[in-house]
């Protein structure tokens, strides 16, 4: 690293890193140590890239210091203790490949070209969380750098009220470089793939999804939404049904839906990898995005959807290079969840009610002004109706994952 303190301290006599920026490429935690208190010394304002999903801007410094993580992908799964190991820079789809070479799998999130540190210490769920909880439930230990450049390991045992803190608002305390997890067991294939109906189905989907609600199996998930398959397709409901159990099982589970006659049935028995991969939306990384959401308790309103789905549609119609956008309500069972002591950790995003993400896709820059005025449009229609979780639970609280949304931050990719 002499060298490379060397370059920033000529980047510094020449004024280059305040006007410009700069990014450091690290490959250890020393190395982060190192860079952290450099720019503290220098004065030097900096963030922190990881898996680099974000679309708020979080990642990136005008004329500060960019410390990447992306060098940092390595991932280690001990069989014996049925722990892994990852390094923050990595992405879910590091973990699985590592992961699923012993017959384990990790609670992560639902797509799995996000990235895990950030994911994690917002709180953070996915296809396994109905059966074992939050991704941060599931966080054994992390390694850190502090603002000051000190390197720490937090965990159930040491530095316990740092370990509380990331478990939910751990973006704010620190740098993660290693995050440690439980496995499970995971060995035999899932059932999982995509649905696309016409929206005359929208009744019977919203009967399905009421009826999900009320089973809570906790090996099932079910996504709907809205979505174009393709740019000459209005927009249609997009399902993605997940059922970690035989094929039997997930059929007769699944038998409702099924006999609303889904127009597109790409559904099967898969690998948790393959299966972690569907929700990953393309292109990426083309394109200007942006990602926000809310929270729905059950029954959700059908005229509510019916009438964002004409906004969607207007959307998707006017603009077709926008069709990688979706509008998805995601419902993982949440019994395991909220029975998690709502101050045992940091992540009080606990509760009886479901996540709807919105990710907008555009290209011209132009219609930067547009896509932020349709996101709080689509957002508001939600707000407004009784399903709104916040009227049901006073005490609902914000999905840190989805922070930054309520500004349409955009990212320029």
């Amino acid at each position: 690293m002499q060298c490379v303190f060397s370059t920033f301290s000529l980047y510094i006599r020449r004024g280059l890193i305040a006007d410009q920026g700069a990014i450091v490429e690290v490959t250890s935690t020393s190395e982060v140590s190192d860079v952290v208190k450099f720019a503290r010394k220098q004065h030097i304002n900096f963030v922190t890239e990881a898996g680099g999903h974000s679309t708020t801007g979080s990642s990136a410094t005008h004329g500060g210091l960019v410390i990447s993580l992306t060098k940092m992908r390595r991932v280690l799964t001990d069989p014996a203790s049925r722990t892994v190991c990852v390094q923050g820079g990595a992405i879910w789809d590091d973990v699985n490949e590592s992961t699923a070479a012993y017959g384990l799998a990790v609670v992560g999130s639902t797509a799995s070209h996000t990235g895990v540190a950030g994911t994690t210490l917002g709180g953070g769920f996915g296809w396994l969380t109905g059966r074992y909880g939050l991704i941060s439930d599931n966080l054994v230990s992390v390694r850190m750098v502090l603002a000051d450049g000190t390197i720490v390991e937090a965990s159930d045992e040491s530095h316990q009220d740092l370990f509380w803190a990331v478990r939910g608002a751990g973006q704010a305390f620190g740098i993660v470089t290693e995050l440690v997890f439980r496995a499970y067991d995971l060995a035999g294939p899932v059932y999982g793939g995509t649905l696309i109906f016409t929206v005359d189905r929208l009744p019977g989907i919203l009967e399905f999804a009421s009826r999900f609600d009320e089973q809570q199996d906790q090996d099932s998930g079910l996504f709907f939404g809205l979505a174009a398959p393709s740019a000459a397709d209005r927009t249609g409901i997009l399902v993605l049904p997940f059922y970690n159990g035989s094929q039997e099982k997930a059929e007769e589970f699944f038998a409702p839906l099924m006999s609303l006659g889904p127009s597109i049935n790409k559904t099967s028995m898969m690998s948790y990898t393959e299966l972690n991969r569907i929700a990953n939306v393309d292109p990426v990384p083309e394109g200007r995005k942006c990602f926000t959401g809310t929270k729905v308790s059950m029954p959700l309103d059908r005229h509510l959807i019916c009438d964002l789905w004409e906004h969607f549609d207007a959307i998707m119609e006017k603009y077709p290079r926008s069709k990688n956008s979706v509008l998805m309500f995601q419902l993982i069972p949440y019994e395991k969840t909220i029975s998690v002591p709502i101050d045992a950790t940091a992540c009080a995003d606990r509760g009886r009610y479901y996540n709807v993400a919105l990710l907008l896709c555009w290209y011209d820059p132009e219609h930067d002004a547009t896509m932020h005025t349709y996101m709080r449009a689509l957002l508001s229609r939600i707000k407004k109706s009784a399903c709104y979780a916040v009227k049901n639970e006073p005490a609902v609280q914000a999905n840190a994952n989805f922070a930054g949304g309520g500004t349409c931050d955009i990212v320029l990719c």
